[in-house]
C-alpha cells in the first residue's frame, strides 16, 4: 500500500510538472509584420462614439481620424486599407484588449502616461492635447469653481486620473462611454466634463449653448499608437510608418479628411503631429 501510495503521488508531481511547463509556454506570441501578412489583417483598437476620432456613422461604417490612419496602416502593410479588422474598445478597456490579445494594435485616443507605459508598449505620437473642460455657456473657467461640485469624466482617461490626484476636492461622476458621459452633461447631472480638449473642442462645436471655458490644462501630452508589451518588430514597424507620413504630411490630411468640419476655427498645428516629433 505504502508502494502504491508512493507511486501515485510521484505520478501527481509528474502531472502537475507538465502542467506548469505547458502554461509557461501556452501565453501567445504578439503577432509582427511577418505574422500579420500571413494571417492577411491587422486588428485594431478603436472607440466607436467618440466623434471625431472613432465612431461607428449612421450606415455602420467606422469613421475618425484614429480610423483613417488604420485604414493606412493596414494598406501599406498589406496592400489593402480594407485588410483592417475594427475592434470596438472603451477608454479602461485599451490595456485590456492588449494583454488578452484580442488586438494587435491601439489607436483610442491614447494618451501615453507613466502608468500605461508599464503595461504597453507606445510608439511615436501622431497627435498632442492637453485636458480642457466643457460647461453651459462655458460658465466654469477655473478649476476653483469646480469645488465641491460634481465633474463628468470617463473612466480610465488622463481627466480621471489628473482631478483624482491634483483636486480631491472635486466630486466625479465617471462613466465607460462617450455617449453615457456627454448626454449626463446634457441631462445636468454635473455642472461640467472634463476630457481631452481635442475632444471638448468638437464636442462644443456640434452643441450650441456649450462651450470649453477651461481650454488648457495639465501637461501637453502625447497621443501615440500602443503595441503588446515586447512586441518590438510591430512597434518599429510602426514608427517607420508614422517617420514616412510625416513627409508627406499625413495627418494633416487626416485633420482636413476628419477633424476639421468638428474643430471649427481650431488650428491643426494645436493637435497634429506630424513624423513623430511634438
Amino acid at each position: 500500500m505504502k508502494k502504491f501510495v508512493k507511486f501515485l503521488a510521484v505520478g501527481l508531481l509528474a502531472v502537475v510538472g507538465a502542467l506548469v511547463l505547458t502554461g509557461c509556454g501556452s501565453e501567445k506570441k504578439a503577432n509582427g509584420p511577418e505574422e500579420l501578412k500571413k494571417i492577411g489583417k491587422i486588428r485594431v483598437a478603436v472607440f466607436s462614439d467618440k466623434i471625431p476620432f472613432g465612431y461607428v456613422d449612421k450606415n455602420g461604417v467606422n469613421r475618425g481620424y484614429d480610423v483613417y490612419f488604420a485604414r493606412r496602416i493596414a494598406n501599406d502593410l498589406l496592400g489593402d486599407e480594407n485588410k483592417v479588422e475594427f475592434v470596438l474598445t472603451e477608454a479602461a478597456a485599451r490595456t485590456e484588449v492588449l494583454e488578452a490579445d484580442k488586438v494587435d494594435l491601439v489607436l483610442a485616443n491614447f494618451t501615453v502616461t507613466k502608468e500605461r507605459a508599464e503595461r504597453v508598449d507606445f510608439g511615436l505620437p501622431y497627435m498632442k492635447c492637453m485636458l480642457g473642460v466643457v460647461s453651459k455657456s462655458g460658465i466654469i473657467t477655473d478649476v476653483n469653481q469646480l469645488k465641491g461640485k460634481k465633474l463628468i469624466v470617463n473612466k480610465g482617461t488622463t481627466a480621471e486620473i489628473y482631478f483624482t490626484k491634483k483636486h480631491p476636492e472635486v466630486e466625479l461622476l465617471k462613466y465607460d462611454q462617450n455617449t453615457e458621459a456627454f448626454q449626463a452633461l446634457k441631462d445636468g447631472r454635473g455642472v461640467a466634463l472634463a476630457h481631452d480638449n481635442t475632444e471638448v473642442f468638437a464636442w462644443a462645436n456640434r452643441n450650441p449653448g456649450y462651450k470649453c471655458g477651461i481650454e488648457n490644462l495639465g501637461s501637453l501630452d502625447a497621443i501615440a499608437p500602443a503595441v503588446k508589451k515586447g512586441n518590438k518588430a510591430l512597434l518599429d514597424w510602426v514608427n517607420q510608418e508614422i517617420i514616412a507620413l510625416g513627409k508627406e504630411n499625413f495627418f494633416h490630411k487626416a485633420f482636413d479628411a476628419e477633424l476639421k468640419v468638428d474643430f471649427g476655427s481650431v488650428s491643426p498645428e494645436s493637435v497634429v503631429v506630424e513624423g513623430g516629433k511634438m
